[in-house]
């Protein structure tokens, strides 16, 4: 409802995807450690069947191996367009919102996903192997990380969150990046939410489009929990009963 209020409009996208679009696109190199089985869930033997257009694939292996048209170097490596084809279980809702870029080529967007996720993770009182995850871009001729900002502490007020601050950070698809901080009275310290940025032209600009994208990405249930006071994420899924009768999520 927040988004929608705001200008946006909601895409979804299927939870198994090619690595082609969950690592490659997002220029994640091919040897990173995030795309190891420790990490992510492959399908066995999953193979993608979709055809990405030949001009598409070889911005993509330009770019890793290059830099393409970039200015950069690039990784420095012959890109693997079999690596790119096999499946995996989405490690983020970026894989949506890449492929909706690529697909579109938008000169002005205001996009948004809230979608399940999957992390090869230790089950803990923070961490689960399948959640949610909140995400969005907006493209835009003059769009700047001041707008983002902007934006993110909108978003979070709208929430009933009032003290937030950014901090400087790294991702590896954005640059410059920032970390979005919330203050909560109960716990009486400062949170991390949503990672954000803008979109390195590596990630944007093999895909046609030229004009800066903002992007920002962060757990749904962690800002639940922050709402709701809840202090282990395994709550949320426990199906406990008298919990659920007892806690007022609709008022």
């Amino acid at each position: 409802e927040i988004f929608v209020s705001l200008g946006f409009e909601e895409i979804e996208g299927p939870v198994v995807q090619s690595c082609f679009w969950n690592f490659d696109v997002l220029f994640t190199p091919q040897d990173h450690p995030a795309r190891e089985i420790q990490d992510t869930f492959y399908i066995k033997d999953g193979i993608s069947i979709e055809s990405n257009s030949e001009k598409l694939s070889n911005n993509i292996a330009n770019v890793h191996e290059n830099g393409g048209k970039t200015g950069s170097k690039g990784w420095g490596y012959k890109w693997n367009p079999k690596l790119a084809n096999k499946l995996v279980m989405r490690t983020h809702t970026t894989s949506v919102t890449i492929k909706h870029l690529a697909d579109n080529i938008p000169k002005e967007a205001r996009v948004f996903s809230i979608g399940r996720v999957f992390r090869n993770e230790k089950v803990t009182f923070k961490n689960l192997v399948e959640f949610h995850q909140i995400e969005g871009i907006v493209v835009g001729k003059e769009v700047t990380l001041r707008d983002l900002m902007g934006l993110l502490t909108k978003f979070y007020h709208k929430l009933g969150l009032k003290k937030v601050k950014f901090w400087p950070s790294f991702f590896p698809y954005t640059e410059p990046s920032l970390q979005s901080m919330v203050y909560h009275d109960g716990l009486s310290k400062w949170i991390e939410l949503c990672g954000m940025g803008i979109f390195r032209p590596e990630v944007t600009l093999p895909l046609g489009v030229n004009n800066p994208v903002l992007a920002w990405g962060g757990g749904l249930e962690r800002l639940v929990m922050l709402k709701y006071g809840i202090d282990d994420v395994r709550k949320l899924y426990e199906n406990d009963l008298d919990w659920l009768r007892r806690t007022a999520l609709c008022p």
